[in-house]
């Protein structure tokens, strides 16, 4: 056994004895690099699914790709949407803005105020009023063009109160609060 010690101690030996340690250790880091590959590889899965033999440089150019497409759509869309919004603003510019509603007692019959005008203009401060006046046995309604805020015929004095009130009206009141109620 003597032989085998003196073997083991000279330079060969020792030689021998390292590079069995430096083997083992080599063994020891690749079953740790083995064990976080395995571990990492599992975590891809979670993140990229079942995509096959894709990394994650590849799945995250897939998503860049897919964003630029999205962004492509989305300004496409909004383009198209300021396209119609102007079509829309340009139709609701003759659609009624301004309204207003007078009561008044025609004959002055103290009838409850039942006759009335009523104005519907629209942003440019044309359109039409009605009046209805009535009477005990009879109702008659007239109707009258109104351009720029003017009557193309003469206006009643409670018809010009009827263009007068709804032009005068916030803009929150003409919008959507009701028509305005005068009495005279």
């Amino acid at each position: 056994m003597g032989t085998l010690a003196t073997k083991i101690t000279d330079t060969q030996g020792i030689i021998a004895i390292a590079a069995g340690a430096a083997a083992v250790i080599a063994l020891v880091c690749c079953a740790w690099l083995m064990l976080s590959m395995r571990r990492m590889r599992r975590a891809q899965q979670l993140v990229l699914g079942d995509a096959g033999q894709q990394d994650v440089v590849a799945h995250a150019a897939r998503l860049q790709e897919a964003f630029e497409a999205l962004r492509a759509y989305v300004d496409d869309v909004a383009l198209r949407l300021d396209g119609r919004l102007g079509g829309v603003e340009a139709a609701l510019r003759g659609t009624i803005a301004h309204r207003a509603l007078v009561r008044y007692d025609a004959y002055n019959e103290l009838s409850g105020h039942q006759s009335l005008s009523i104005a519907l203009l629209d942003e440019e401060q044309s359109g039409v009023v009605l009046s209805c006046i009535h009477h005990r046995d009879q109702a008659r309604v007239y109707a009258k063009q109104v351009t720029a805020g003017r009557g193309e015929l003469e206006l009643s004095p409670e018809e010009a109160e009827a263009v007068r009130v709804a032009l005068s009206a916030p803009a929150a009141a003409a919008a959507g609060e009701g028509a305005a109620e005068q009495s005279g």
